[in-house]
């Protein structure tokens, strides 16, 4: 026997597709059984049409066979009408004038006798989805619609909310809704009736936005008839249609507290429902319904309390966690009501991770005097759990119950047990509990000082908790024997601190330490402040060079800012206001309870966060000039370079620079002005002389500073721009493909120009004014996309700017390029100079 051929195994085999030839083989082999009546031929079709689907399946590209496929498509074989509306509904969409081939044999198959063949072919029919064969849609919804059998009402049911969206206009005019409406109402299958509302919700809901008689007819669903006569069904539906009832249930308005009453009475088995939906879905109804009826709405709590626990315990994690998110949501609320049940609330070792992480939540919320005490016990044992974040999170909910002023003494006692535990995680999470403890109850202070003061700074490698100990070195210095010399170690580290958070607080506690043991820290302030005069960071150097100028007006002064006498905090700021968290609770049962926020927060464009922009900027609409359409804000000429200075003491001179941009100068007082050196008088007024006569330098010889060198090098000469740069996009593109990123940053607008951005081309015009080009722009609020250009005076260097600006959070991401990489960082800053400008004049 010869053997078989390695190509025909191949072209046999349904997994193993071989392009344009294993097509051609498919077409002929179709063509061949299109009009055979062999008794096996039912049999060879079906394998036939499998190596099709498995194709279509690798990606293959088998609409050449679609001619075929329907001529075979002439059989009473089942399978096969499957397989060929499977093929069909595929090719439809991607082909739509070959969909014009499938009509006659979709509609004789709504006519054939079987009623699955019926319903998967009029099923088929709606989902073709082809705008010009919806004239054919019509005739066999309306008949399907009052045909005998269940399924096919079913399908039309649904069929015809697949209608609105391809042509609502036809849906309409053929009243379709109606005829949904009537059969709801009378039908005797339950999962008809759920199709049918389920479509009249859909249509009604986006036809409501155009339509009084939508609205109306939206509000006749929400009627006591029909919602009666749902819940009455409601057994007999299943559980996907439940969900639908309970949900149109929730909207219902009663009349008097007695259908409240008979309501709940009607749904009081459905929290007793294996699926968890449905319980759900109750649950809401009965919390909605019982609003406005204080005593019977905890009565509610009660009663649902063992639906929702029995719920957490059985089911997948995902399930626990969902159903665990509408608790917690339920725990904010009324805490008191589950405080007996805490133990249910304990993590359990298989637990994941973002279950424990939501249990922790609830046990911090749940205390009270009684349970304290054990909820505090179990937390401690989860401070050693091999899962870091979860042995952070259990420290952080042992702080938050001391907070909230629950046996502070044992809770104290714990937490100075974790600072033994010689974990580095462990430790700086403890510390910035301490720190947050001893705002609030600074009676504590010598228990915990004692024990923070055996700590080394060198042992504490994250920035939060050596910020937190720094904190209390320079709050409580005067209670720390060593805390001088602490200090002093940890300024001469400056260069080797990476975090700005740790060099923030190291500036101020030092300068608190100096007001109260002036001898033994006045070296480490000198140290302290040339430190941060010389930082890169911008806040680390503008709070440096406010210190500064603070010790320079007065000593009295400064102190009574830096170190003022503090009350205890009383309340720590939340972090949802309660209007959001009643946004939450109206969405009950949806996705807004497991995200925490209300769903216009996820759902609406402009809360979506930073919008990705194209860099192909055939995307954007070239800017040009617009009519003026905004009414121009009012003028500031607010100067901030000198926060000691009273308004009266402000000259506000405006002026225009060589490059077009406002700069905005003022005489400082003689008298402070001669306590400055001649750099930091530079700094005060740019451009200005400076005043090297009669200057006083006893605070930098108190400070260990030095004599600075009068005759310091000027500050580099300000770029000039050309007022009539010529740039056209193509070339703009080009160049911006080629030249590398030289500046990458993020900069702040101020809330007059983000809010002057309702018109973007107020932007650009503020731009043009200081000879920087507008070449595109794009982008919805919040988030929009400017592509800007300058030209270096006397020159053909270019400088290119991508600028996305988020109007929300009045921030704007830059990215620069320039012909000329020695002069892009002098641009970068008058680029940044001139937007920061924008909106206040």
């Amino acid at each position: 026997m010869a053997p078989t051929a390695p190509s025909a195994a191949k072209s046999a085999s349904p997994s193993q597709p071989s392009g344009k030839s294993e097509v051609s083989d498919l077409k002929q082999q179709l063509r061949q059984l299109a009009g055979s009546r062999a008794p096996d031929a039912d049999d060879q079709r079906r394998d036939v049409f499998k190596r099709v689907i498995s194709c279509m399946t690798a990606g293959i590209d088998v609409s050449a066979a679609f001619g075929e496929m329907v001529l075979c498509s002439a059989t009473s074989d089942v399978v096969l009408k499957k397989m060929c509306y499977l093929y069909v509904g595929v090719h439809a969409r991607a082909h739509p004038d070959l969909a014009l081939l499938t009509i006659n044999f979709l509609q004789r198959d709504c006519r054939d006798q079987d009623p699955t063949i019926r319903g998967l072919a009029l099923r088929s029919l709606c989902s073709l989805r082809v705008p010009n064969l919806v004239e054919y849609l019509v005739t066999p919804l309306t008949t399907g619609l009052k045909d005998p059998s269940a399924y096919v009402r079913m399908v039309a049911a649904v069929g015809a909310a697949k209608l609105y969206h391809i042509s609502a206009t036809t849906c309409l005019d053929a009243d379709l809704p109606a005829a949904l409406k009537a059969l709801m109402l009378s039908d005797s299958d339950a999962q008809v009736v759920a199709n049918c509302l389920h479509s009249l919700l859909e249509i009604w809901t986006l036809e409501a936005a155009n339509s009084e008689e939508a609205a109306r007819e939206i509000e006749t669903l929400y009627s006591k008839p029909v919602v009666f006569y749902l819940l009455n069904k409601i057994k007999v539906f299943s559980e996907w249609a439940q969900c639908h009832v309970l949900e149109l249930a929730s909207k219902f308005l009663p009349s008097d507290n007695n259908e409240i009453f008979d309501i709940m009475n009607l749904l009081e088995d459905r929290l007793q429902h294996a699926n968890g939906a449905v319980v759900l879905a109750t649950i809401k109804v009965f919390l909605h319904l019982t609003m406005s009826m204080t005593d019977v709405h905890q009565q509610v709590y009660e009663r649902i309390k063992a639906p929702l626990l029995t719920l957490v315990g059985a089911g997948s994690p995902e399930q626990s966690y969902s159903v665990l998110c509408h608790l917690h949501l339920l725990v904010m609320r009324a805490p008191m009501l589950f405080s007996t049940n805490y133990k249910s609330f304990y993590c359990q070792f298989s637990d994941p991770s973002y279950v424990k992480k939501l249990k922790l939540e609830m046990l911090t919320a749940i205390a009270n005097e009684s349970n304290t005490y054990e909820i505090v016990t179990e937390l401690c044992e989860y401070a050693g759990n091999v899962d870091v974040p979860i042995a952070r999170e259990s420290i952080r909910a042992v702080g938050k119950i001391a907070l909230q002023q629950y046996d502070v003494n044992a809770i104290v006692d714990r937490l100075l047990q974790f600072l033994e535990m010689d974990k580095d995680y462990v430790t700086a999470e403890t510390l910035v509990l301490v720190k947050d403890l001893l705002r609030k109850y600074p009676q504590w202070s010598h228990d915990c000082i004692a024990v923070v003061g055996n700590i080394s700074s060198q042992n504490i490698q994250e920035p939060k908790g050596k910020a937190a100990l720094i904190w209390m070195l320079g709050e409580y210095s005067q209670d720390m024997h060593d805390a001088p010399y602490i200090l002093e170690s940890l300024v001469d580290n400056w260069d080797e601190e990476l975090s700005p958070e740790v060099r923030l607080h190291l500036l101020t506690a030092v300068m608190k330490c100096f007001f109260k043991r002036p001898p033994e820290t006045q070296k480490a302030l000198g140290a302290t402040l040339a430190a941060g005069l010389a930082d890169t960071h911008q806040d680390v150097h503008d709070r440096a060079l406010f210190y500064y100028r603070l010790l320079q007006y007065d000593p009295a002064v400064a102190e009574r800012v830096v170190n003022p006498p503090k009350q205890a905090v009383s309340v720590f700021a939340d972090t949802q206001s309660s209007e959001i968290k009643d946004r939450i609770f109206d969405e009950f049962n949806s996705l807004s309870v497991v995200y925490q926020k209300p769903s216009y927060m996820f759902t609406d464009k402009e809360h979506r966060g930073t919008f990705e922009y194209s860099e192909d900027l055939t995307n954007l609409t070239v800017g040009a000039e617009a009519p003026e359409t905004v009414i121009s804000a009012q003028r500031y000429q607010e100067n901030d370079n000198d926060l000691l200075l009273s308004t009266s003491d402000k000259e506000d001179n405006g002026t225009r620079s060589s490059n077009g941009s406002f700069t905005s100068t003022y005489n400082a007082p003689s008298d402070l002005l001669s306590l400055q050196t001649p750099a930091e008088t530079a700094l005060i007024n740019p451009g200005g002389s400076a005043y090297p006569s009669q200057t006083n330098f006893s605070l930098d010889d108190l400070l260990g500073l030095g004599v600075p060198d009068s005759s310091a090098p000027p500050p580099p000469p300000a770029l000039t721009l050309n007022s009539k740069p010529v740039l056209d996009p193509g070339t703009f593109q080009k160049k911006w493909s080629q030249l590398a990123l030289s500046f990458s940053q993020e900069c702040s607008l101020s809330p007059q120009g983000a809010a002057s951005l309702m018109n973007p081309q107020s932007l650009i015009r503020h731009m043009q004014n200081n000879y920087i080009q507008c070449i595109a722009s794009g982008g919805q609020p919040p988030n929009y996309k400017f592509f800007f250009y300058g030209q270096k005076d006397g020159v053909t260097a270019f400088y290119l700017v991508e600028c996305i600006v988020n109007t929300a959070s009045a921030k704007a991401q830059l990215k620069i390029k320039a012909d000329d990489g020695t002069t892009a960082e002098a641009f970068s800053t008058l680029f940044q100079s001139v937007l920061s400008k924008f909106g206040l004049s």
